[in-house]
């Protein structure tokens, strides 16, 4: 795998990891307790912790990079093994 494919791998699996991470801890202002904003949606989160959810979003898609390279790597799950007899590469 050469770099820019790997680099482009991880853009891809980190944004479908910040779509994963995005919706966890989200309060409403009702649910926090506190006044609505006018002309905010009401389901608009109260407090979204951005930046935590950006750091949540970094380790989750590294951590998933990391078993995807591995398998990379070592061969552990191959074209052979999802679709027996059906190899893309000799199409």
């Amino acid at each position: 795998m050469s770099l820019v494919t790997g680099i482009a791998i991880y853009l891809l699996i980190w944004a479908l990891a910040g779509f994963l991470v995005l919706p966890f801890g989200v309060r409403t202002s009702e649910e926090a307790g506190v006044d609505h904003v006018p002309g905010q949606a009401e389901s608009a989160p109260h407090m979204p912790m951005m930046a935590k959810k950006l750091l949540a979003t970094t380790l989750l898609a590294a951590a998933i990079f990391a078993v995807y390279y591995a398998n990379a790597v070592y061969g552990w799950i191959g074209w052979d093994d999802i679709l027996p007899g059906l190899d893309p590469r000799r199409a």
